[in-house]
């Protein structure tokens, strides 16, 4: 008969509170310190090799080539990051693992693309053996490492040197400094080619469709608001009563008052009739136009869900009517409708 394993003991709250926590924050500090330093050093070495570098992935991407970023180890981890960086941003780029390349995936790169060789040392083996395949097939290559003076920088068409004093772990063993600089660096570039690619906001959209951003942008408040049974109207001599009735019917919150042509007059809420119902117990049976909040906040049926979100958080409303070029109410757009959007 098999024994039941004894059940360990619980680590008590002292065990897991055994840190010296003057020691803990001011070795974060002075890692963050050296970091930032590092980062310094980096932006004092912007210059002509950073601008020759903006200059040739410019001419790869207008010519239809792609930046193919590599690196292994850390440098590589950072080189996934910067290539999905430079594709939101619309700069085409993916990475390169160059081992993976030795073996096949060296038809990534195309007769127009640009290597990008990440290596803070320069002599990283795996990735040499990669540069000598790219220049036999007449692909341009940017070296971006802190040895300006490495085998890597005599394989390429251009170094971009990104030296650091020092890393942060205390072994100097550890990359830290030299890959938080790099990151930086490789942030730079992407928001420098993003700035004189003319890219705007709407084509960042459309790079991140399922993305609230995306959807802020590229959503037009004709396809939030509600039509039809969902969206109440009345003349301004109806009741509160019938204007109630009306709400309820469409289970909305609130009603829009027109004219006959349908120029909208007012809104009238549940709000508006809680207030109201306190000091005028004879509310039910008062015209609307007498209660309603005239001129109310309407947006136009031509604008786009983003200028709703910036009506919300400025107004701080529930409902914002939509009025056609003139004037006139052809829609409700219900807050409690848009976290359905994804847009809150």
């Amino acid at each position: 008969m098999t024994k039941k394993a004894a059940a360990k003991p619980a680590r008590s709250a002292s065990a897991a509170r055994k840190i010296n926590p003057v020691q803990c924050l001011e070795t974060a500090r002075r890692v963050m310190e050296i970091e930032v330093a590092g980062i310094r050093q980096v932006e004092a070495q912007l210059g002509e090799p950073f601008l020759r570098c903006v200059e040739m992935c410019m001419e790869t991407l207008e010519s239809g080539g792609k930046l193919v970023l590599t690196g292994i180890g850390k440098s590589g981890h950072i080189g996934h990051k910067l290539a999905a960086t430079l594709a939101s941003t619309g700069s085409t780029a993916v990475f390169m693992h160059p081992v993976e390349a030795m073996h096949g995936d060296l038809g990534v790169l195309g007769p127009r693309d640009l290597l990008i060789a990440l290596s803070y040392s320069g002599e990283t083996e795996e990735l040499l053996a990669v540069l000598p395949a790219a220049k036999r097939l007449g692909v341009p290559i940017i070296a971006i490492c802190g040895n300006t003076d490495s085998r890597m920088t005599k394989w390429s068409d251009l170094a971009v040197p990104m030296a650091v004093e020092r890393e942060a772990c205390p072994f100097k063993l550890a990359p830290t400094t030299s890959t938080t600089a790099l990151l930086a660096l490789g942030d730079a570039l992407a928001l420098v080619l993003l700035e004189q690619r003319k890219f705007q906001k709407t084509d960042y959209a459309r790079l991140h469709p399922s993305g609230a951003i995306g959807r802020s942008i590229t959503l037009k408040v004709t396809d939030l608001m509600r039509t039809g049974a969902k969206f109440p109207t009345v003349r301004p001599d109806t009741t509160v009563k019938e204007a109630l009735v009306a709400m309820t019917r469409a289970r909305s919150g609130s009603v829009a008052v027109t004219d006959a042509k349908g120029v909208l007059l007012g809104i009238f809420t549940d709000g508006d009739f809680r207030r109201h119902i306190v000091e005028n117990p004879h509310l039910m049976h008062s015209k609307i136009e007498k209660v309603m909040t005239a001129n109310p906040i309407s947006i136009s049926s031509e604008a786009m869900a983003v200028d709703i979100l910036k009506i919300i958080e400025k107004r701080k409303v529930d409902d914002i009517l939509v009025v056609d070029p003139k004037g006139r109410a052809v829609g409700l757009i219900d807050v409690q409708d848009l976290p359905g959007f994804k847009l809150m």
